[in-house]
C-alpha cells in the first residue's frame, strides 16, 4: 500500500502497489500520465508505516 497526494483538481487517483520504494509510480490518467515520486515521507495507516508518493509532473503520451 502506498499514498498518492497533490497532483491535479478533481482527480480520483488510485491506490498503487509497489515493491521498490524508490521506483516513481506512473497513473495513466486521460491523455497523459500524471507522475509521483517517493521523497522519504511515510504516514502510520493502522500501526504500519506506509510510503508517501507526492505528485510531480504530468506527461502526455505522443500521438
Amino acid at each position: 500500500m502506498l499514498v498518492l497526494v497533490d497532483g491535479p483538481e478533481g482527480n480520483s487517483l488510485p491506490q498503487h502497489a509497489r515493491d521498490a520504494v524508490n521506483d516513481p509510480i506512473r497513473v495513466l490518467r486521460g491523455n497523459g500520465y500524471e507522475r509521483f515520486e517517493f521523497y522519504g515521507e511515510y504516514v502510520d495507516v493502522g500501526g504500519e508505516p506506509v510510503p508517501v508518493y507526492r505528485w510531480c509532473y504530468r506527461t502526455r503520451i505522443a500521438e
